[in-house]
């Protein structure tokens, strides 16, 4: 069990990189109809509606790159999640308001409606970044290989399952967080 479970960190700090760089790239695609999307949320000032629009997707897919590479993981998990939260509140105000307009989630790729079903989406889909902010995953990382960062998934020898010691706490000062 204790080998499994590194490369189950991986494997949900992948699905997290995964999400991310699908939603950017799928943004990336068509950027003025993202751009509509935005403004149709009525949210922002007119003034930020573009520069959020443009920015956004990039802002993705360099998430979805940091956490492919286990650069920085706790950082871009708390981006991640942060991210998310915004994501949720904006739609759940939508809905509240009753606005009938797409989530514009994942661009054109997946048109759907705001409804309570895309709020717990994106609520489920925020799970991962929750999880490598909780408990970073560094297996085949950079953190690991550049920053020496301790893998969070990694058991000392001799801790029973699901006691694993937290990266924390057992980081030097050297190590840093992140």
């Amino acid at each position: 069990m204790r080998n499994t479970l590194p490369w189950l960190g991986l494997a949900i700090r992948l699905a997290a990189a995964a999400v991310w760089l699908v939603a950017g790239l799928a943004k990336l695609a068509d950027l003025e109809q993202f751009h509509a999307q935005v403004q149709a949320y009525e949210l922002l000032p007119s003034a930020l509606e573009a520069p959020f629009a443009y920015a956004l997707p990039f802002v993705e897919v360099g998430l979805g790159l940091y956490l492919a590479a286990g650069l920085l993981v706790r950082g871009a998990a708390a981006l991640s999640c942060a991210l998310m939260v915004l994501f949720v509140v904006a739609m759940a105000q939508a809905w509240a308001r009753g606005l009938s307009l797409d989530c514009g989630c994942f661009g054109t790729l997946a048109r759907r409606p705001i409804s309570f079903w895309t709020i717990a989406r994106d609520t489920a889909l925020g799970l991962p970044g929750l999880v490598m902010l909780v408990r970073p995953s560094r297996l085949l990382s950079l953190d690991s290989r550049l920053l020496r960062r301790r893998d969070g998934w990694l058991q000392p020898a001799g801790a029973a399952p699901g006691l694993a010691s937290s990266s924390i706490s057992t980081r030097t000062p050297s190590a840093g967080g992140g």
